[in-house]
């Protein structure tokens, strides 16, 4: 059961990282912006390119690396080379310090702006949550 909850992190965290994660109204009569994770990616490569491949790193590419190496454990095809990378590559998985980060912008609001979450916030949390509790069931 754990390797298909696994498998089905493959699929969804993509989709969460497309998802709308919030709407900004600046006014309760302007529609406001979905932001997404690849949009505000692309929005902080505009200001700061060294900071917005630090966040992709961290955000994305490593929580979807650990995915694929809790896969590859669960199907016993883990090259014993690459396994004692594997809690380092967990470690680096920063989705959930940027969930905190996601939820923080939240709760105070954007300098006057209403911060409304969208189902994307929704299931990535649900994704974030997920690979933290198998790389506790795996071991």
């Amino acid at each position: 059961m754990a390797r298909g909850i696994n498998l089905a992190l493959l699929v969804a965290y993509p989709i969460a990282w497309l998802a709308p994660l919030m709407q900004a109204r600046v006014l309760w009569f302007l529609g406001g912006d979905r932001v997404s994770m690849l949009g505000g990616l692309r929005a902080l490569w505009g200001s700061d390119a060294v900071l917005a491949t630090l966040v992709a790193l961290l955000a994305i590419v490593m929580p979807y690396a650990k995915v694929i190496a809790t896969e590859l454990h669960f199907a016993g095809r883990l090259p014993a080379r690459l396994a004692p990378a594997l809690p380092y590559i967990a470690r680096l998985s920063m989705a959930d310090i940027f969930l905190i980060a996601l939820y923080v912008v939240l709760a105070k609001g954007i300098a006057g702006a209403n911060v409304t979450p969208l189902w994307g916030l929704w299931l990535f949390t649900g994704c974030v949550v997920t690979s933290l509790g198998l790389s506790m069931v795996k071991r």
